[in-house]
């Protein structure tokens, strides 16, 4: 693996040794400063040791629990807005290592290099195999290693969990007894027992690990940054088991971070956001980007006053004011998600809300029909999910009649007018038409943003929240309507269910594509012959613009799995590349989207679209909060093509013509 652990220019370095630790829970504690343009405040890690050096297995209980159970009697509000703890209260006797730099230095450096200047503070990374497959065995002390770019990190510390407000009922654990007197293995044994409990106890686990994340420090941790990564360790901690499971990480972003975009809406108000960085969230927060290491997470986030901070979150924030001039909003999300999908948009949004009756029992009578039809398609409901235990929508009564969920619509003023003719009235047909089609909604709510206008696609899903550019507006319900179909199809395949390698983007966004006719046509109740007519035309358009991408690109652009047989395959650390992730040309390219789009026509075809629609919900229940590979999607269709329909169909021969090779097959 070394050779793949030395990236060409183009490819996108993957650093964080998730095999030896691994993050479960994030705690963000921000400000949003629109004069300097930057984020700042502290994040808060939980990890559990990983694969490679697990001491025990813990075997949790399979399947998922209620969402709805309200059994625990923490009181949400309680949770919601995180008091600000300031840096220079939180002393330690451990110094600093010499590769950290103070805030001024850091000042003077970051003007010289806009694109890394977290080069000039680093001599701990010289090269992608010492980032990515330290030893950590013999007298070296074990190193954990972040995903991180273009952030002036100012202090990393221990968290002393055991001094958290309430943690008590922890330390009296069974499972505690015989480490209490090592305080260090007490700490971890905390965290173990907080991020392991059982879905149905989400609230409460929630609750306490907001309690973890205000206790005071224990502690400075050595630590470097360099241009992709931060590495951090403790003196005389030698294995993953012992380093810390919860560390407090001070840090603000830079204006010229390539995670966040600051630029002004369509009004001419200053905003930021999250617009779909090729590197992700790494100039956003410290974190680990590989798609493994799932996650919860949650954000207290402070803005100006009269701004709206929308987030990927599970909960609509309503603000709490804590000055004249400051606003507090806090989201959370109980459903493991990597770290890539966190997303975020602060400006002077405004809601746009629904002032005709009329308008809304049209919406209400569209959403009984479309629900009433499809009830009796979702026949796997009651197998037990194969994810990671979390409080799953799929194993919940309610959620699985919800044809369509909550959603909101944000814009700047001045677009109001448009997104309440379209969007308002497209979205509940939209979503009802999913519900039709895959099943069971994956996120319990939606927001709908429309960004800047220097946002360069068309549109970008991420759990509970899209964002839409300006640019659908204008061509009315037919270019608004599909684009929104297509970004909520991502909430299936995308999000639920994720790429175990991110060079596979054709499983996101093929499916995306070929599902966005099914609900457009849906959506509007379309006759056989409408729909066929329709999905001809389109296929025709895609055509021609995949063979004039094809003949205008170079070849190895346009392989759906360029990794090939080595795809899903990590170094002994975790750490991993997305090929050719930073070429340029890439980011305008439509390959992944149409040349999936006309593999899972083919097989559409093939098995005939009924079966096939089928084999997509059966697929959905099986797979949803998992990463899946090619062959996972691929082995379960085949197996149900029957034999004289398949015409020779397997994984291998569409593996040689489909995504394994350049070029569109004949």
């Amino acid at each position: 693996m070394e050779t793949q652990l030395d990236p060409m220019k183009d490819d996108l370095p993957l650093m964080a040794n998730t095999s030896y630790m691994l993050v479960k829970h994030y705690v963000l504690d921000l400000d949003v400063d629109f004069k300097r343009k930057v984020i700042e405040g502290n994040i808060v890690l939980f990890f559990e040791t990983g694969s490679q050096y697990r001491k025990t297995s813990s075997a949790g209980k399979e399947g998922c629990q209620s969402q709805f159970d309200e059994t625990c009697k923490m009181k949400m509000s309680e949770l919601c807005h995180i008091p600000r703890i300031n840096v220079n209260t939180c002393s330690s006797k451990t110094e600093y290592s010499d590769s950290a730099i103070g805030d001024k230095e850091e000042e003077a450096t970051s003007e010289k290099n806009s694109n890394h200047s977290n080069n000039e503070q680093a001599s701990g990374v010289s090269g992608s195999k010492d980032c990515c497959d330290t030893e950590n065995h013999g007298n070296k002390d074990f190193l954990l290693v972040l995903d991180c770019c273009d952030l002036s990190v100012l202090k990393v510390e221990e968290v002393d969990v055991a001094a958290a407000s309430g943690i008590e009922k922890f330390t009296k654990s069974a499972k505690l007894t015989g480490v209490s007197k090592d305080l260090e293995n007490l700490r971890n044994q905390i965290v173990h027992e907080l991020v392991t409990l059982p879905a149905d106890r989400w609230k409460e686990q929630l609750y306490y690990l907001t309690q973890c994340s205000q206790a005071p420090s224990c502690g400075e941790l050595l630590f470097s940054t360099g241009t992709w990564s931060l590495e951090i360790k403790k003196s005389g901690i030698q294995t993953p088991a012992d380093f810390p499971h919860a560390i407090r990480i001070w840090y603000k972003t830079k204006p010229e971070g390539r995670s966040v975009t600051w630029t002004t809406d369509q009004s001419g108000r200053p905003c930021v956001y999250t617009m779909g960085s090729p590197i992700n969230n790494r100039a956003l927060f410290p974190c680990q980007e590989p798609p493994v290491a799932l996650s919860t997470w949650q954000a207290s986030v402070r803005t100006p006053a009269g701004f709206v901070l929308l987030m990927s979150g599970e909960n609509s924030a309503e603000p709490v004011q804590l000055q004249e001039d400051v606003l507090s909003w806090y989201y959370y999300v109980s459903m493991p998600m990597p770290a890539s999908t966190f997303t975020i948009a602060v400006g002077c949004w405004q809601e746009v809300k629904q002032q005709s009756f009329k308008e809304t029992a049209l919406i209400e009578t569209n959403t009984e029909f479309s629900s009433s039809s499809s009830q009796t398609d979702f026949r796997w409901h009651e197998e037990i999910c194969g994810h990671v235990e979390y409080p799953c929508r799929f194993q919940n009564p309610a959620a699985r009649l919800q044809a369509v969920i909550p959603y909101r619509v944000f814009a700047p003023w001045c677009l109001m007018e448009s997104c309440e003719k379209y969007l308002l009235q497209l979205i509940p047909q939209c979503l009802s038409a999913a519900y039709a089609t895959l099943g069971t909604h994956p996120f319990s709510r939606l927001d709908v943003l429309i960004v800047p206008s220097n946002f360069s696609s068309l549109g970008m899903a991420s759990p509970h929240i899209i964002f839409l550019s300006q640019s659908v507006l204008p061509g009315g319900r037919h270019l608004c309507g599909t684009r929104l179909c297509h970004e909520i199809a991502h909430a299936w395949f995308g999000l639920a269910i994720g790429a175990r390698d991110w060079t596979e983007e054709w499983i996101s966004e093929g499916f995306a594509t070929f599902l966005e006719d099914i609900f457009w046509a849906r959506a509007h109740q379309l006759s056989h012959d409408e729909i066929k007519g329709q999905q001809e035309l389109k296929a025709l358009l895609r055509w021609r613009r995949l063979r004039d991408e094809v003949q205008n690109s170079e070849e190895e652009l346009q392989v759906l799995r360029p990794k090939k047989e080595s795809t899903g395959e990590l170094s002994e650390s975790g750490a991993s590349i997305v090929k050719y992730g930073l070429k340029a040309e890439k980011i305008f390219m439509q390959v992944h989207y149409l040349k999936g789009y006309f593999l899972l026509r083919s097989l559409a075809r093939t098995i005939g679209e009924v079966s096939y629609l089928a084999s997509l919900r059966k697929f959905v229940v099986k797979f949803h909060g998992q990463l899946v590979l090619s062959q996972d999607f691929l082995s379960m269709l085949l197996e149900d093509i029957p034999k004289e329909k398949g015409s020779g169909l397997t994984v291998e021969s569409i593996f040689q013509n489909w995504l394994d090779t350049s070029g569109i097959p004949k």
